[in-house]
């Protein structure tokens, strides 16, 4: 029997529809054969960080998988790839990006995927959908999410829905 794994994953679009893309990839992560949605986010607005384009629509999931951390990947790359996901250059503008943000209490170092995900803690896009979900959330390695919050004053993020 394999054991369930809370994992929390990122998403984000400003391409296209990005607020219609951000609710299909949940629905895409929730109909996955071994995982489900647990808890949805609001859908935010934001500002690129460290990248070109319009704004985001961002929010986070967690999810309950018996997936491994790379199968899970490979997964979110399929929807992303599904959903018209295209990589012309790093931090491109993108129809829809999935990241592997948290993997139960695991920090895992690969060629593929690093979890952590190692720049979660300098995005506000990330960190205030994760502490809605989750207020007291963890981040392995790095400690409370909510210590981070106040470096990233700074970034314009906010609440579009619920």
């Amino acid at each position: 029997m394999s054991l369930l794994v809370r994992a929390t994953i990122g998403i984000g679009a400003n391409l296209g529809e990005p607020g219609a893309q951000v609710r299909a990839a949940m629905l895409a992560l929730d109909q996955l054969d071994v995982t489900g949605c647990a808890v949805r986010s609001s859908l935010y607005d934001s500002a690129p960080v460290d990248a070109d384009g319009d704004h985001y629509v961002n929010a986070v999931v967690r999810i309950v998988t018996t997936l491994p951390a790379l199968d899970l990947l490979r997964q979110c790359q399929r929807i992303e790839n599904e959903a018209g996901r295209l990589r012309p250059y790093p931090n491109a503008p993108r129809s829809l990006d999935l990241d592997l943000l948290l993997y139960g209490d695991d920090q895992i170092t690969h060629t593929d995927l690093i979890v952590p995900h190692p720049r979660m803690t300098q995005r506000a896009f990330v960190l205030l959908p994760l502490l809605e979900i989750d207020p007291l959330a963890q981040i392995p390695g790095a400690g409370p999410a909510q210590q981070w919050v106040a470096a990233l004053s700074g970034q314009m993020i906010h609440k579009i829905s619920d």
